[in-house]
């Protein structure tokens, strides 16, 4: 399905360019407004959240005015995890949700998340009739005066999240004689991030949480792991934590300073749930997903789906085949019992849960042995580069040259304006050389 607006994660750009600015994010709090009121719930609630990017102050009142003119009453929460975000719109049982992120990208690019009433990012389906709505004439779908919403700040976000997060674990659950390390990307979990941590008792030592609006994701976050590999080694911890700028990914690293990437944790975890007999089914990855973790659970006779790029589809996946456990390489980890999106926060604590006894991170993340693996995100004017002939001729060119011992994917990104090779081989010699040939014709 050809969509205009929304791409594989919401909607996102530059700052005041084509789509992220006042005069359209106040069409597509129209739009989206005028879609969701018409679902017949008698209450007609929108939340929105955001992370600490300047361009929040420009775009969320633009957001605000438009939910408003459709009727929408409002709720925002100011900064604040994307899945908190998830979790309080079913919570409060509002109409939708809003987060205002650009998640990884730097500070110039904004964008937006949108959640159904069950906490659940959108169905293309859904998202194609809200872009429909955006192309009407405004004055066709704007409220009568005396139907206006109205606007309210709700300061107790963060103290929210943080209770329901924590009432997925007993009582008795408790990081005592624990130091953590937490980069929080200078993004919307640079307060919730630290405080849940130091609640259970860890002794958290937080980078990345002096947020100005144009530092997130600077040299910081899950895009910047040396950071915290730095850290726990400089202050001895017991384990590290990245996050990047809304805390859907998670980034970590063991005692030993070893980076854990999305496939490491999502190998470990099901893994225990396996043996604590709490997976379902099985569990989905992505087109991206290292062949190492798909070598590793066909050892373990564990089901292993691959999605499209992209946490939502990878949810959706997670719902065809009724499994429980799904993720990215990225970082991007959905605990289907507990969660509706990725969460950075949620899959730290179900990994420190594990390892609360004593047992060392190294061991409990040391599951599998990845295939050697290069992506290459080549920036690019038109992404629809990637259709022509000679590209397509050198993609056919390497996989020939693969011969079968190993695997090529060449992708548009669904968020920034690059291409995204990937091979992997135990080749070295010979994946350099496919990912070579390719390059070059994108270049």
């Amino acid at each position: 399905m050809t969509k205009k607006y929304f791409g594989t994660d919401g909607i996102r750009g530059t700052v005041n360019s084509k789509n992220i600015n006042g005069d359209m994010f106040f069409k597509f709090g129209l739009a989206s407004g005028t879609y969701f009121k018409s679902q017949k719930k008698k209450k007609q609630t929108a939340i929105i959240s955001k992370e600490t990017r300047l361009s929040g102050y420009t775009l969320e009142p633009a957001l605000v005015s438009g939910l408003t003119s459709a009727g929408m009453h409002v709720y925002t929460l100011g900064p604040l995890p994307t899945n908190g975000l998830a979790m309080l719109t079913k919570v409060m049982k509002a109409n939708m949700g809003i987060m205002i992120t650009a998640s990884h990208n730097p500070h110039h690019d904004n964008g937006l998340k949108l959640f159904g009433p069950d906490g659940m990012k959108l169905s293309d389906k859904i998202e194609k009739k809200i872009e429909n709505l955006i192309d009407k004439k405004i004055n066709k779908i704007f409220s009568k005066p005396e139907n206006l919403g109205r606007v309210k700040r709700l300061e107790s976000g963060t103290k929210e999240y943080i209770k329901i997060l924590k009432k997925n674990f007993p009582n008795s659950f408790n990081l005592q004689g624990l130091r953590i390390v937490i980069d929080c990307a200078n993004g919307a979990g640079y307060k919730a991030g630290p405080e849940l941590l130091r609640s259970l008792g860890a002794k958290v030592i937080a980078i990345g949480v002096k947020p100005d609006g144009l530092n997130i994701n600077k040299n910081c976050g899950s895009t910047y792991p040396n950071n915290i590999k730095n850290a726990v080694r400089k202050y001895k911890a017991h384990l590290g934590i990245s996050l990047d700028g809304d805390a859907d990914r998670i980034i970590m690293c063991d005692e030993l300073s070893n980076i854990i990437d999305g496939d490491q944790i999502i190998a470990a975890l099901a893994t225990r749930w396996k043996n604590k007999k709490m997976l379902i089914g099985g569990v989905v990855g992505t087109l991206m997903s290292n062949y190492g973790l798909e070598k590793f659970f066909k050892s373990e006779k564990v089901r292993f789906i691959r999605a499209n790029v992209g946490d939502r589809y990878v949810k959706e996946k997670m719902q065809k085949n009724n499994f429980n456990l799904g993720g990215e390489q990225s970082g991007h980890i959905i605990l289907g019992k507990f969660a509706t999106t990725g969460d950075g926060l949620l899959v730290a604590l179900e990994a420190l849960f594990a390892i609360r006894k004593g047992m060392k991170a190294s061991k409990f993340f040391n599951k599998f042995k990845k295939t050697p693996q290069i992506l290459k995100n080549i920036e690019v004017k038109d992404r629809l580069i990637i259709n022509r002939p000679e590209i397509k001729k050198s993609i056919k060119i390497a996989e020939k040259l693969m011969n079968g011992h190993g695997r090529i994917l060449v992708r548009k990104s669904g968020t920034e304006s690059k291409i995204r090779v990937m091979g992997e081989s135990e080749n070295k010699k010979i994946l350099d050389k496919c990912i070579d040939i390719i390059s070059k014709n994108i270049k």
